[in-house]
Parts: structure tokens; sequence; C-alpha cells
């Protein structure tokens, strides 16, 4: 539905509307009937379509979101791929500049809009249902879950909203996950350390119990956005899906599942109830033996898990010719989902300490929207020297699996990586404007982060994060000022020109 006080011009309130809109844009969107496998081919055709990011090159980046309709193995099912992969749509989505939507997020975990209940009449997730009783159900047969690569572990479900609540509190949390089809009706899931959903399952598994959860696929941009975010910004209790109603300015519409004591995405295209069972646990590739799980966003595949969860599978719903959503672990889509959420964390945080001064943040590509950050500091006075590498350790505590943090000043574009190697290469000396902080938490999938790699690191998953200060001191700005050109009407010479 379109809210009524034009809070959302887009028109986008779902995965399909989302793709018309993309129809109405150049540029934006493809589609394909030639069929094709979801065994490593869908993926490897993207990787060259636009999948950009830390994607084996050649790549392209901020190509258009693609849709297969003919998948081999399976009827009356599509797939979408890449719908946030770039910046410029993403913006599309959210009505909102490109550059600003860090600023967006921020305002919007402020004026968080929580969820509601709707009844099953009302949810086109659940126009179809299959159910795990079923002598035909097969999760292997009616889901096209691609293999990103030949040696992944298995089919992976990468685009899931994972919704759960604390069996205690009741409060929920949604989030994406790393999830692997293991047979007709079991998942295999990989939480990292520190997941809200990990904590409800071990207060589940602590009483004996299972957890029942929810994922919800093929949903409106701003809730795949939003679900992103991480503590502090939203704590333990926090309902991550009120941060897409504040974009849409209306809530979240949730249904009541229809096996399992849980609630489900109600525009979702597909989605699958089951169970966390408790002292439970499988070989990520029992299937395959590869050792690989998947690609994952600093660019490089991840070891398959030896003992990780598993999900008991009781029912899929779906829509009437349900689209698949999915994506290419390493690629821009892992950048924005993953970036802005960060962006918007470290804004919070520091202009909360020294309002005004940062100007705005980039959680770069290079680092998967997560490890690397580009920070626009603004000096005024002579007692602002310092404070820039203050707000770096504040980022450091917004994003705790931040590991890189660049500064730079306010006539350097954060959002140009030519720009801010310039500054690198003209406002830094190694020796006195770099900072090693060693011994810290990183994230997991980070391959540098192994005590055989250096010496500082005692086990794996820790690092050095580093702030590398391309500010000019306070004291020599006015020997750091760039060449200044005149300002002219280029449209007067080419009308056409953007």
């Amino acid at each position: 539905m379109k809210d009524s006080k034009n809070k959302n011009p887009s028109g986008v309130h779902d995965l399909r509307s989302a793709l018309e809109l993309l129809k109405r844009t150049p540029g934006e969107y493809v589609e394909t009937h030639v069929e094709v496998d979801p065994h490593a081919e869908l993926s490897g055709v993207y990787r060259y379509v636009g999948a950009g990011g830390t994607c084996q090159r050649p790549t392209r980046k901020n190509g258009p979101v693609m849709v297969f309709n003919k998948i081999k193995g399976f009827k009356d099912i599509s797939v979408a791929i890449g719908l946030n992969g770039s910046r410029k749509r993403v913006g599309q989505f959210l009505n909102c500049e490109p550059e600003k939507l860090g600023f967006l997020l921020k305002d919007s975990v402020e004026h968080a809009i929580a969820p509601i209940e709707v009844s099953a009449d009302k949810a086109v997730c659940q126009e179809v249902v299959h159910l795990a009783s079923d002598d035909d159900f097969d999760l292997r047969k009616l889901l096209p879950a691609p293999t990103n690569t030949e040696e992944d572990a298995g089919p992976y479900i990468t685009m899931g909203l994972c919704y759960a609540s604390d069996p205690d509190t009741h409060e929920s949390d949604v989030t994406i996950h790393r999830l692997c089809v293991q047979s007709r009706d079991e998942l295999s899931m990989w939480l990292t350390p520190g997941r809200h959903i990990d904590a409800f399952r071990m207060k589940a598994e602590a009483a004996g119990k299972p957890l029942p959860i929810s994922i919800s696929i093929g949903v409106d941009p701003a809730i795949e956005v939003a679900a992103c975010f991480e503590p502090p910004t939203t704590p333990l209790g926090f309902n991550e899906l009120s941060i897409a109603g504040a974009l849409r300015g209306h809530p979240v519409e949730m249904v009541q599942c229809k096996t399992i004591n849980e609630k489900a995405i109600a525009h979702a295209e597909i989605v699958i109830e089951g169970e966390l069972l408790p002292d439970v646990r499988v070989r990520e590739d029992q299937n395959t033996d590869t050792g690989r799980a998947m690609p994952e966003f600093p660019g490089y595949t991840g070891e398959a898990k030896a003992a990780i969860p598993v999900i008991k599978v009781k029912a899929v719903t779906t829509r009437r010719n349900p689209i698949w959503r999915t994506t290419v672990g390493p690629g821009e889509e892992h950048v924005n989902m993953a970036g802005i959420p960060t962006e918007a964390s470290i804004l919070d945080m520091v202009e909360r300490a020294m309002p005004g001064k940062l100007l705005n943040v980039f959680a770069h590509t290079a680092g998967g929207g997560k490890l690397l950050a580009v920070m626009q500091f603004k000096k005024s006075a002579p007692v602002d020297e310092g404070r820039q590498r203050q707000a770096a350790l504040l980022a450091f505590s917004a994003f705790p699996e931040l590991k890189h943090v660049i500064l730079v000043d306010e006539d350097v574009d954060i959002f140009d990586s030519d720009d801010v190697m310039w500054a690198m290469q003209t406002r830094y000396q190694g020796d006195v404007d770099t900072v090693f902080i060693p011994g810290v938490r990183c994230h997991p999938l980070d391959p540098s982060q192994d005590p055989k790699y250096s010496p500082s690191i005692l086990q794996q998953g820790m690092s050095c994060k580093t702030i590398f200060d391309c500010t000019v001191p306070f004291h020599l700005k006015e020997h750091f000022e760039r060449s200044k050109f005149k300002e002219v009407d280029v449209k007067r010479f080419l009308p056409d020109f953007e």
C-alpha cells in the first residue's frame, strides 16, 4: 500500500513493486528467459552482469538487477538478484539521495514504528501452502536456492529474513543468516557470535526446547537494509523491523505462521516455517565434503563449519508464482545492506559526542560494508586537532566489526576512492599518522585474523584495528588548499550533461 501522507513516493512496498519501479528506470533492470542452472551458473552469470563489491574480477560495479525467469528443475518460480546492488537503487527505494542514506537510517532508528499483525486473509505470503508432513515435500525440489560456486557446501538461502523471539521476554529480532539446505526438511544455520537470534536459541536450548523461527524471502528492500543493523545501535530487544516501519511511514505487516508459534512478513514471496532444534548439530558440508561453505563478503569462500545448529522445517508458504530472492555473497548488495546501517551507527555515535564535526561516513566497498569506513571530519579550530582520531575510536565502538578507518578532510569526496587515495598520498605520513589498536575482536570472516598471520593475534577472530589519519594538521591547513577552478554552468555548453 502507498502511504497516504506520501512518505513513500516511490510506491515500493514489497519485492514486486520494487522490480516494477526498476523496470521503468533505464539501465536498472534486465531479465532473461534462457534456462539457467541454479548450481553455480546463475551466480556465475550475475558475477559479470553486476555483482561488483569484492567479487572476483572481471565484474561490474553498479550493474542492473537481473531476473531469471526459467530455472532448471523448477516450474512457476523466478529468481531476482542484485536488487540492492547499487547505492543509487537503494536511494530510489528509500526516496533519498545516495550520499545521505546513512543519515536517513540514523533518523529512522530514532523514529522507529513497531510492526503490526494482520489476518491471514491479508497475507499474500500464504496464498500457497506446502506442509513438510506431505509425502512429496522436498525443499530441494521446491525452492531454487542456488550454489554461488561449484565448491559450495550446498544450495544456500542468502536473503532469508530470519525472525525469532526471546522465549521469556517475547522480544523479537530479524536478521539475515547463512542457511544451507541439508535435506528434504532441514537447514543448517551459521550464526556469527553475538547475534540476537543465537541468544534466543541458546536460551531455548538451555530449557531443552526448540526455538520457532520464520524465514521470509523476497520482501521490501527497506526491510532487507534495516535488518542489517547491529548492536549497540540496536541492542537486544530492539526489533529492526521497526526501522523499516520508520522508513516507510507505516508499520511492517506480520502474519501468524501456519505451523509454528511465530510470525512472518506478510508480503514476502516465500516463507519457511521451522524450529531450531536443541542440542542438534550438523556438519555444514555433509553432502559435498568440499570443506568450503560459500563466498562471503570479504571476497573469499568461507570454510564449512564442523557443527552448527539445525532448523527442522515444518512448512513453506508462498505467493502464487513466487520470486526467489538471492545475492552473490561478496557482491555490492552486501556492501549496501550492511554498510548503510554501519554508517548510520557511526554517525549517531559521533554526533552525540561531538556535534557537527563528522560530516559523513562511507562504509567502503573494499571492506564489504563492514571492515573499512572512510570518515569525513571537519576541523574548525586548533582545539579540533586530535578530535578526528577520537571520532575514529568512537566508530570502532559504534560498529565492533569495523577493522580500518580512513580519516579525511571536508574537501575530499569519500565516495570517490581516487579522491580518498589522493588524500592518503598527499596528507599522510605513515610514521605519525597511523594508530594501531592490536588484540581487538573483529569479524571472523576476515582470513587474515589468524595467529599464523601475525604473532599479535592470540586466537582466530582477533585483529589489529588501524586508523589512517589522512587529515591535514590544523596549523598547516593553508598549505594544503586544492586548486580552485572557476564555477561555470556546464549545461550552457552541454544541455544533456548529467
